[in-house]
């Protein structure tokens, strides 16, 4: 999900404003822009970001909360905290314009000189070792999971990679934008290449080289939809069945390198990839791979190097991919860094200072409620049979919450942050995560632990750990606001609490079990007509054409789509319960069921760039915003009694093509 910068303040409360409407258009037309046409109008896009929408307006307003740690701590001579010294100096040394701009390429020279020393494929494998050990990624990822078959466990993981486009499709798509697009990134890397010091024929030469190592890697791999099968993409292998697989791939000196002595069982996410990465390796010439990982060095590295390289990074995967003008002020993006690298040192900082106890409070009960919903309904499922039925309340039985931030913080005692080179403090945070994450293989798992900072505007549910998860900083309006009516709050977090609580009976969710473990619970029966179902709202999200004549890919928005569906009507069952026979009254001449809907749209206003949504359609399993608010609310009974809404008008779906999941 995109994230970005501040550009209308929020009212206090998080009330609904009409002046966000757009009173030419009813409610029964299209709902998305009625609820939102005037802010859509009033909030044009930053010259900086390729979308504006609630979710930057609140993760703006976070980085102001940010920016006065960062300057606190950096202008900060003494008393410091280890944490404060290290966030502060982190973001002193980004900040440094003038000793980067001195620095140059000085310290990667040291890495550059052993990558030019590449003469054999041996020294290839190497080197893709020493650079995963680093944090950069070449060739495939490895890494440490929680075992999907044994969730106490943390296991090796291997898997697909190695790509400097966003996605596989993107060397294979045979429109013209897609082949231009292909044409800009080869310039792009023949660009770079320049900048590090090679002759322009040399370095077009290079670019190629990297281009079909790429397209290579690419063919090898599985397309964005088919990672969504949890089962398909677990093989859990001895280290001598990984070998054989790949015959002309050195595992132990490998492991070796990147500090791995016993990895034990190995989950190969995509066993066909590692064999055409084995191939590949096998196939291309040395000098070929030598331009590969000497690319993808100088691609991790760009953002935090010379202006030259920063401005040269920014013009393909800034303008050309998202479309976005300008780029971020320096502070923002050594912010980013700081979120990226040093995640939840800032993020100890900033729940001290600016997380209230009485949102935790608050929240908890609207997550009990809304999962009383989702009891109730999983109670009266007409498609799910008794057998299922049993499994799916012992799942939310054992369901858990993390709300805020984690009671047990990431130990960076052992991380060395001091005033510069910036690019050597981000290689260095690059390294201690990538080692404090294979640190895990073969042991416990750890249940504390998050996948977010709470400075994270975004909540997640985490399939292998039964559990969902809501950073500190998405409960702000108009999310959540602990002085908002109910009606406000259920139809934004709520509505958020019952997305994210449904994902545990999704496409992909439903095959985990009450304890995480992968296991196919589901009987034949409850199976198939879950999958009926489904394929209505893939060919309702198939129908949207988003940009051009690009459509929703429903195939792969699935999951999201039917977990918005899912979200949207648990909480609103329990906005109607929490209500009971009290009295309904209007709020600024709306009902409390209005209220609800349109603090479901208010969340998903957003503008975007026509970059920016080919590329969302093509890598994010989210559908664009307009078709997040429209799609469901079509589907709704609630929603067109609420609003009045006719038969037959464009927010209500014929009864025979409206699905009912939830």
């Amino acid at each position: 999900m995109v994230i970005g910068a501040f550009f209308m303040a929020l009212s206090a409360r998080g009330d609904i404003d009409p002046k966000n409407f757009n009173p030419a258009v009813k409610p029964q037309d299209d709902f998305y822009q009625y609820a939102n046409g005037g802010w859509l109008a009033a909030n044009p896009i930053p010259a900086d970001y390729g979308s504006w929408g609630a979710f930057n307006e609140v993760d703006e307003r976070t980085k102001k909360d940010l920016h006065g740690i960062l300057d606190r701590t950096a202008a900060a001579t003494g008393n410091r905290t280890q944490i404060e010294q290290q966030v502060g100096d982190f973001y002193a040394s980004g900040m440094d314009e003038a000793a980067i701009e001195a620095a140059g390429l000085k310290p990667l020279q040291p890495v550059l000189d052993k990558l030019a020393a590449i003469q054999t494929a041996a020294d290839v494998q190497a080197a893709i070792g020493h650079l995963q050990r680093m944090g950069v990624g070449a060739g495939f990822y490895f890494t440490a999971e929680q075992d999907p078959r044994n969730t106490t466990m943390m296991i090796a993981a291997n898997g697909q990679g190695g790509l400097g486009l966003p996605d596989r499709d993107y060397y294979f798509r045979d429109d013209e934008k897609s082949k231009k697009l292909r044409e800009q990134y080869v310039a792009h890397i023949a660009k770079v290449f320049e900048l590090a010091g090679d002759a322009p024929d040399t370095a077009q030469t290079q670019a190629q080289a990297v281009m079909r190592v790429e397209t290579a890697l690419a063919a090898g791999s599985k397309k964005r939809e088919d990672l969504r099968d949890p089962i398909a993409n677990y093989h859990k292998l001895t280290l001598t069945e990984v070998r054989k697989l790949t015959p002309h791939f050195d595992w132990p000196g490998y492991l070796a390198a990147i500090g791995v002595a016993d990895p034990g069982d190995i989950d190969v996410g995509q066993p066909e990839f590692l064999q055409a990465f084995d191939q590949e390796l096998a196939a291309g010439s040395v000098e070929e791979w030598k331009a590969y990982l000497r690319w993808h060095l100088l691609n991790a590295a760009a953002p935090y190097l010379n202006k030259a390289f920063v401005d040269e990074d920014f013009d393909f995967y800034g303008r050309t991919l998202y479309g976005t003008p300008q780029m971020h002020d320096r502070w923002k993006r050594v912010l980013d860094a700081e979120n990226a690298y040093l995640g939840e040192a800032l993020g100890q900082l900033y729940v001290a200072q600016f997380f209230p106890p009485e949102s935790k409070a608050r929240m908890l009960k609207l997550v009990k409620n809304v999962e009383a919903a989702l009891h109730d309904r999983l109670e009266t499922l007409e498609w799910m049979d008794e057998p299922t039925r049993a499994e799916a309340l012992k799942k939310l039985a054992a369901f858990g919450v993390k709300i805020g931030y984690p009671d047990k913080w990431i130990d960076y005692t052992k991380l060395k942050v001091d005033h510069g080179p910036y690019v050597l403090n981000v290689l260095r945070a690059k390294e201690f995560n990538a080692q404090r994450i294979l640190a895990k293989i073969g042991k416990p798992v750890d249940r504390t632990e998050w996948g977010m900072n709470p400075q994270t505007v975004d909540a997640y549910n985490n399939p292998t750990m039964n559990e969902i998860v809501f950073p500190a900083a998405i409960l702000q309006p108009p999310f959540f606001d602990p002085k908002a009516d109910d009606a406000v709050n259920y139809g934004g977090i709520g509505a958020v609490i019952g997305h994210e609580m449904t994902h545990s009976y999704d496409d992909e969710g439903r095959k985990f079990g009450p304890d995480g473990n992968l296991k196919d619970w589901w009987t034949p029966e409850s199976l198939a007509r879950f999958k009926l179902l489904a394929a209505g709202i893939v060919k309702q999200f198939d129908g949207y054409v988003a940009v051009d004549d690009l459509h929703v890919n429903g195939n792969l928005t699935q999951g999201e789509n039917i977990a918005d569906l899912g979200g949207v009507k648990l909480a609103y069952t329990a906005l109607e319960k929490e209500l009971g026979n009290g009295p309904r009254e209007k709020i600024d001449g709306f009902t409390p069921e209005q209220r609800f809907f349109l603090g479901w749209a208010t969340v998903w206003r957003t503008n975007q760039r026509p970059e920016t949504i080919r590329l969302q359609i093509l890598t994010n399993p989210h559908s664009p915003p307009p078709f997040r608010v429209n799609g469901p609310l079509s589907n709704l009974p609630e929603f067109a009694q609420a609003f009045d809404v006719p038969a037959g008008a464009p927010m209500v779906r014929p009864e025979a093509e409206r699905v009912v999941i939830w």
